[in-house]
């Protein structure tokens, strides 16, 4: 913090000081750093748009899955890249609701995705129930896929 407070300050100075000189060099840095934060603006939101054309369905379905991962996920990758890396957490919602019923603690399932999953591809997997809270049962609940993180091949 301090050092970044006296780079400002040595900067000013030299541009009150020598402006004649320091002025370019500052222009030049100002279009740099500008389009710096233009590119990585851009990347975000191509990355945001690409995992909001990702459909995840989660249902509870312990007749199709293993006793242990009763929510039977489906997974449509519906870019136009290949899928590289995804993580989400589950959460459970009663109907009509919108208070998440999903204990977000440390020892809580990790999420994560096939790997690679070609554009227009599908994949399914059984997942393990998050903990909830006291009361509620699973075949109750909603469940939904949140906190999307993921990246994508070029």
């Amino acid at each position: 913090m301090f050092f970044g407070v006296l780079l400002i300050i040595t900067w000013l100075i030299l541009l009150l000081r020598y402006p004649a000189k320091a002025l370019p060099v500052s222009l030049a840095a100002a279009v740099g750093l500008a389009f710096v934060a233009m590119w990585v603006v851009w990347l975000d939101n191509r990355e945001a748009s690409q995992l909001a054309r990702l459909e995840l369905r989660i249902n509870y379905a312990p007749e199709e899955c293993p006793a242990d991962r009763p929510l039977k996920l489906t997974l449509n990758n519906g870019t136009d890249v290949p899928l590289t890396e995804l993580r989400w957490r589950v959460a459970a919602y009663a109907p009509g609701d919108t208070v998440n019923l999903a204990e977000n603690v440390y020892s809580a399932p990790r999420y994560r995705g096939p790997g690679e999953l070609q554009a227009g591809s599908n994949w399914q997997d059984c997942l393990p129930v998050p903990p909830l809270r006291p009361g509620y049962r699973p075949q109750t609940l909603a469940f939904r896929a949140e906190h999307l993180q993921g990246s994508f091949s070029n």
